[in-house]
């Protein structure tokens, strides 16, 4: 696991909202309150919504290595802090840093197109039609699922272990753990295959199987590609993303806690 870089003593913050007006009242509350930069010139973002905006913001520090410090204005807000508007530059001084590694997507249309793409959480496959979808799975370039006959399957990051994998009875997987979590979703043959854990150094290729006559669409967390025939992916290592969470309350830690079911 890499480690993030130190702040600035005084961390210029940079504030996002997802644009829900509890958000946007929130950005201007603590506009008033810290005044704020440009995010481009911020030394840490502070994200003030959801999961879903706490994506996006991981996505625009894809380059930049800036940490993101989330405060939950929005649903479920699993990656984010509670919200208060008090003491935030001490917040973020004690915060704790978790680095997340992306999975990198190359998807190969039926027509020969090539696309990549980054996921925080997971790639996924589905069917696009109402005939299930039929792949075959490779590990390092080594079969070892001949068909597969499901509604799909997806490949998701200790980080994304406890999103759409968990839903789809995938592992939770704890954050520093140098895995992957391989998982079907409603399969039909094998009718009792539960998935696989992977090294996080793996490739794994999938081949979509009649795929002019079983469509499958592959999505790397909100880039969508149609049609595809062939999927590789891989953890990239060579990024590393700063999520910062409150004492006590750490990504690895609330991970952990959603194994005992809360």
């Amino acid at each position: 696991m890499q480690r993030a870089e130190p702040m600035a003593a005084v961390p210029r913050l940079g504030f996002l909202s997802s644009g829900t007006p509890e958000a946007d009242a929130a950005l201007i509350e603590l506009q008033t309150t810290y005044g704020g930069v440009p995010l481009a010139e911020a030394d840490v973002l502070v994200a003030l919504g959801g999961d879903g905006l706490m994506l996006q913001a991981l996505h625009q520090a894809m380059g930049s290595r800036k940490p993101i410090y989330g405060m939950n204005r929005g649903t479920v807000g699993f990656l984010m802090n509670d919200y208060a508007v008090g003491d935030l530059p001490e917040r973020i001084a004690a915060a704790k840093p978790s680095i997340v590694h992306p999975l990198l997507m190359v998807a190969q249309s039926i027509d020969g197109t090539m696309a990549e793409a980054r996921a925080i959480n997971e790639v996924a496959l589905w069917r696009q039609t109402f005939q299930a979808a039929k792949m075959r799975v490779s590990v390092d370039g080594k079969q070892r699922l001949e068909e597969l006959v499901a509604d799909g399957m997806m490949i998701a990051t200790p980080a994304g272990s406890t999103a759409y994998n968990l839903s789809a009875n995938g592992p939770i997987l704890p954050l520093e753990s140098p895995l992957m979590a391989l998982t079907p979703i409603s399969a039909f043959r094998p009718r009792r295959w539960r998935g696989a854990l992977l090294p996080d150094r793996a490739e794994v290729t999938i081949d979509v199987l009649e795929a002019e006559k079983r469509p499958v669409v592959a999505a790397a967390d909100q880039f969508e590609v149609r049609n595809v025939l062939r999927l590789s992916i891989r953890m990239d290592h060579s990024i590393g993303l700063v999520l910062l969470h409150d004492p006590g309350h750490s990504l690895d830690e609330r991970i952990l806690r959603e194994q005992f079911g809360h």
